[in-house]
């Protein structure tokens, strides 16, 4: 630790602390006025001549801050309630327009345009509307505290339409002012804007009225600034959304037997969002249905000894999951929380004070025990009741500090974390960032039974990291620290008893206008572990080569090369990897990863050789059919014998009949083909084979008023069957409607 402190002290003197002069930013004053517009796709109306203008006329990629290839005019006003946007993207060639009818959040590689609002200008913050071509919506929550990260799974209400014409295609948008987190004042409000258009052809075009200098860190602090609103009229922001499920389940008790059928299960429940005023939003729910008319995207568990991770879909957590969001390290995973009769949360900012509050109890719970080695998810026997609460002070041009506190309660069960994380920016591209914490757990008696871990444990964390970020390199620092016993178990923490020592940097070039290759780079990295008791767990040297391309084309060459501790036998591996992606239609996008080299045997304690394949397939066959397919495949082989061959499929069907109207197919298929003579230490079978299949039809007025009808089932063969067997299957339908008062 000390000689890994001296050695960031000595980066240090390389990172000097000034303040910043940004590049000055264009000014716009809002038009306000009183005009209806018709949402259709055409800017024909008398009141967009008096809008304000925005020319989006900057190329940020491939080339950064160069001409655009086409012209796009924005135009925008305000009448009270809603921000009016239209954009007129001009296209040579409209046949080559890429995109269809699609679900939410799904536009991102078509042409699309749209605007990200900083309605606060604190910097940090941001709001995007995207919609694309065709019609279809996308939203994001985004923050800026260290680098831009982005939320999509944040949905609002408000409207759009877009329609393509002989020279282009035009979007209108009518965005509710009630759905951005604006200052409570009388006075003129002045936004942090940026106009957006993507335009894919044979490279990806990123056009912005912004052109943003890439040796400066931060993104929102570059974009242009837009005055007024002074005129905006009150309203209450109340939306109450209850909702009423059906769903019945089948099982069988005996494999292969006849299927027993269960009782009609019928849910009401409640959904309230209500902006308290300006700064504040108060979310509810009592009894949610929080069953997921999606299945989650299939990961091989197989060969792992860490826990996998699945992203958070359900509403209640996502609206305002930013404001939980740690520097550091993720104490607060949403997807811990299975089983909620109720949740109550609070989330909102005034100035330079962000704070957020969450309760909700869980019928289902379960905790990540962590280890230096692998991880393992254990239930617990009670209800409880988790707790959240989360502070953040801005200041400066990028700097921030936060308070977190999370409390998971029940029977003789509790775990308290504590942390204060921050971010503090030296310059316009170097930061520093930690996180400090400390957890404590009482378990009971039936807990430490039946996983083998003490009464009480205690333990603290820190992370360090410190960065540079420019143009042409980068280069990072970081040191982490976890405790034995310290445990968060409303975050995802799988690792623990470790710290970590962290070194990496590279470069990157640029093409020049009309170059076949418009980017590329590598990058470098070690890191090196240890117990706590000073043992090494695993030195690893990792790096790659990486490329753009035409045909919207990416490729990565890389390899790694490790010295790992695994019961206590230290396994040399080495491994390489190439990553591809393509368009080379415009409705057709590949992706293909593949690794190879030796690795861990993980269930035998030994070495083997192995290889991995991940290929993705997106194809839309028209503007409303779209056909996507995944297929993983895994080996691994020890002395020339096989442990395991294992692969898996994953197919989505989707057919818009318009905007609201979807049916969505989704069948997913694994099998692991395991040698069980290669077993030393335990017994299984040698057919390993699970499938589920879905049918869902789905109608979306908005992302809270929403009709599904679904069915789902699936089921599984090992050795002792001898053809697969569906073992459960589920009936539903839900309904929902968002009343806005």
């Amino acid at each position: 630790m000390a000689r890994f402190v001296l050695l960031l002290a000595a980066c240090c003197s390389l990172f000097s602390a000034t303040v910043v002069a940004y590049p000055p930013a264009k000014q716009f004053a809002l038009a306000h006025l009183q005009e209806q517009v018709k949402l259709d796709g055409n800017l024909d109306e008398h009141v967009w001549k008096n809008a304000t203008q925005v020319a989006v006329n900057t190329q940020n990629e491939p080339l950064e801050r160069a001409a655009s290839p086409v012209n796009t005019t924005a135009y925008l006003f305000d009448d009270g309630q809603f921000l009016y946007l239209g954009i007129d993207a001009k296209d040579p060639n409209p046949e080559a327009i890429r995109g269809a009818l699609r679900d939410r959040d799904e536009l991102w590689q078509d042409d699309n345009v749209g605007i990200i609002i900083d309605s606060l200008n604190d910097e940090r913050n941001a709001f995007e509307f995207f919609v694309n071509a065709y019609g279809a919506q996308g939203d994001i929550l985004a923050t800026d505290f260290d680098t831009w990260v982005e939320d999509p799974s944040w949905d609002a209400i408000w409207y759009s339409a877009a329609q393509i014409h002989s020279d282009g295609y035009v979007v209108e948008m009518k965005i509710p002012l009630t759905v951005l987190n604006l200052p409570k004042t009388d006075e003129p409000i002045t936004w942090g804007i940026s106009i957006a258009r993507n335009y894919p052809r044979d490279v990806f075009y990123r056009l912005s009225n912004v052109g943003f200098d890439l040796d400066i860190k931060c993104s929102f602090c570059q974009f242009d600034k837009l005055t007024g609103l002074a005129n905006r009229t009150e309203h209450r922001d109340v939306l109450f959304t209850p909702h009423i499920s059906a769903s019945r389940h089948d099982s069988k008790d005996h494999v292969p037997g006849d299927w027993q059928s269960g009782d009609v299960d019928v849910e009401v429940g409640a959904d309230l969002r209500w902006r308290i005023n300006d700064e504040t939003l108060l979310n509810a729910t009592v009894n949610p249905d929080f069953s997921q008319v999606e299945a989650d995207a299939v990961q091989l568990d197989v060969n792992t000894n860490f826990s996998l991770y699945y992203a958070e879909k359900r509403p209640f957590f996502l609206d305002g999951s930013s404001y939980f969001r740690t520097n550091q390290q993720e104490l607060f995973y949403s997807r811990t929380i299975a089983e909620p009769d109720y949740g109550v949360k609070v989330t909102g900012k005034q100035g330079a004070h962000t704070y957020a509050t969450l309760v909700a109890d869980d019928a289902n719970p379960s905790v990540l025990l962590p280890g230096n080695q692998g991880s393992s998810l254990a239930q617990l026997q009670d209800n409880v009741t988790n707790a959240v609460a989360r502070y953040r002070y801005d200041w400066g041009q990028r700097s921030g500090v936060g308070m977190t506190l999370t409390q998971r309660q029940g029977g003789d069960y509790h775990n308290t974390v504590a942390a204060l994380d921050g971010t503090y920016a030296l310059n316009a591209s170097d930061s520093f960032n930690y996180g400090l914490s400390y957890a404590d757990t009482d378990n009971s008696a039936l807990f430490v039974e039946n996983w083998d871990v003490a009464a009480d444990q205690s333990g603290k964390a820190i992370s360090l990291a410190l960065e540079r970020t420019k143009r042409d390199y980068n280069l990072r620092g970081e040191y982490q620290q976890i405790d034995e016993d310290y445990r968060a178990d409303m975050g995802y923490q799988p690792k623990a008893d470790f710290r970590e020592y962290v070194l990496g940097g590279g470069q990157t070039w640029y093409g020049d206008d009309g170059a076949r290759i418009t980017k590329w780079q590598y990058d470098l990295e070690w890191d090196k572990s240890f117990d706590l008791d000073g043992d090494l767990l695993e030195q690893e040297f990792e790096g790659y080569l990486y490329a753009e391309g035409p045909l919207v084309s990416t490729y990565e060459l890389g390899m790694w090369h490790s010295e790992e501790l695994y019961y206590g036998e230290y396994f040399i591996q080495n491994n390489g990897y190439v990553q591809f992606s393509i368009r080379p239609h415009q409705d057709l996008t590949y992706v293909l990863y593949a690794d190879y080299g030796s690795r861990i045997d993980y269930s035998n304690a030994r070495l083997g050789e192995g290889a991995d394949i991940e290929n993705s397939l997106s194809w839309d066959v028209n503007q409303h059919l779209q056909l996507k397919v995944n297929y993983n495949y895994s080996e691994l082989d020890v002395d020339e014998q096989s442990v395991y061959r294992a692969q898996q499929w994953d197919l989505r069907l989707y057919y818009k009949f318009n905007i609201r109207s979807m049916l969505k197919v989704i069948w997913q298929f694994e099998d692991i083909d395991r040698n069980q003579q290669a077993y030393l230490y335990s017994q299984v079978h040698k057919r390993n084979r699970d499938f589920g299949s879905q049918v869902v039809y789905s109608y979306k007025m908005n992302p809270q008023s929403v009709f599904y009808l679904g069915y789902s089932d699936s089921g599984y063969q090992d050795d002792s069957l001898d053809e697969l067997q569906r073992t459960e299957r589920t009936f539903f339908t839900k309904i929902s409607y968002a009343w806005q008062l």
